[in-house]
C-alpha cells in the first residue's frame, strides 16, 4: 500500500471541519474478491452505523426553540434567518426529520443553523464522509466493493458515477452566469479532479477473473453498502443560501 494521500478540504466552506481523511492506494498484485470486499465494507459500515446512532441522539434530544434564542437573542425579534451557510439534505436526514420532527411541538432548526446542534452536525458530517468513501470508483472503499462484486464490469458503474459528479459540478457553476439552481455543487468538480488525478476512475486488476464469484452473503453485504451510499449521498452538500 502507498502512504496516505490526505484530503484537507475538498469541499468549499468546510475548512473548519479539518481533514476529510485520506486515500491509501493498494500496490499489491493480488487480493481475492473476498478480501477486497471485506476490506472495503468493514470501515464504512461501522462508520455509517455510528453516524446513524449520533444522528438519532440528535433528533431524539432536540431542544426547544429557546436553545437557539439563547445563542442568538436577536432572533426573538427579527426571526430566524433562512440564509447563510447551509447544509444540504440526504435521504437519511430527511427521513429522520419526518419521523422525529414533524410534530408541531418539536422545533426543527433550519439547515443553516444545524452547526449549533452538535449531534445533528456530527451525524450529518459522518454520513457525508461515508458517502464520499462509498463512491464506487477507483480505490475508494466503494470502488473495492464494486470491483469485488462485478469484476471488470465495475468500470461501467465507475464511469457512470464519475459522469454524475461532473454533471452535478457543472450545474453548480450555473449561478456564476446568473442561473440560480439548487441541484448541483461546484464541490463535485473538485472531487472529480481528485478522482481523475489521484484516486483514478477504474480499480486496478488485483484478482484473476477465473476466481470464484462472491457468495450470496458477501454479495448481500455489497448491495447493502450501495444502499448506504444512496441514502447518505448529498447532491448539494453545502451552499450559501
Amino acid at each position: 500500500m502507498t502512504l496516505p494521500y490526505y484530503i484537507p478540504f475538498p469541499f468549499i466552506f468546510l475548512n473548519p471541519f479539518g481533514t476529510m481523511g485520506a486515500v491509501i492506494r493498494m500496490k499489491a498484485r493480488y487480493y481475492s474478491r473476498k478480501a477486497l470486499l471485506d476490506i472495503g465494507a468493514a470501515g464504512p459500515i461501522a462508520g455509517w452505523i455510528t453516524s446513524i446512532v449520533i444522528l438519532l441522539i440528535g433528533f431524539i434530544t432536540l431542544p426547544s426553540i429557546n436553545f437557539l434564542y439563547d445563542i442568538h437573542p436577536e432572533y426573538r425579534s427579527s426571526g430566524i434567518p433562512l440564509s447563510g451557510f447551509t447544509f444540504g439534505y440526504n435521504i437519511v436526514f430527511m427521513v429522520f426529520e419526518k419521523i422525529f420532527a414533524s410534530s408541531p411541538d418539536v422545533f426543527m432548526p433550519p439547515m443553516n443553523e444545524i452547526y449549533h446542534y452538535p449531534f445533528l452536525c456530527v451525524g450529518w458530517f459522518g454520513l457525508l464522509i461515508t458517502s464520499l468513501n462509498m463512491l464506487p470508483i477507483g480505490q475508494l472503499d466503494g470502488g473495492h466493493i464494486s470491483y469485488a462484486m462485478f469484476g471488470d464490469k465495475h468500470k461501467y458503474v465507475a464511469y457512470f458515477i464519475f459522469a454524475l459528479l461532473l454533471i452535478f459540478g457543472l450545474i453548480g457553476l450555473l449561478p456564476l452566469i446568473g442561473v440560480n439552481n439548487d441541484s448541483g455543487s461546484i464541490n463535485w468538480l473538485i472531487w472529480a479532479l481528485l478522482i481523475f488525478f489521484v484516486i483514478k476512475i477504474k480499480h486496478p486488476p488485483t484478482y484473476h477473473e477465473s476466481e470464484e464469484p462472491l457468495d450470496s452473503k458477501r454479495m448481500l453485504i455489497g448491495w447493502f453498502t450501495f444502499f448506504i451510499f444512496i441514502v447518505s449521498f448529498c447532491p448539494v452538500p453545502v451552499f450559501e443560501a
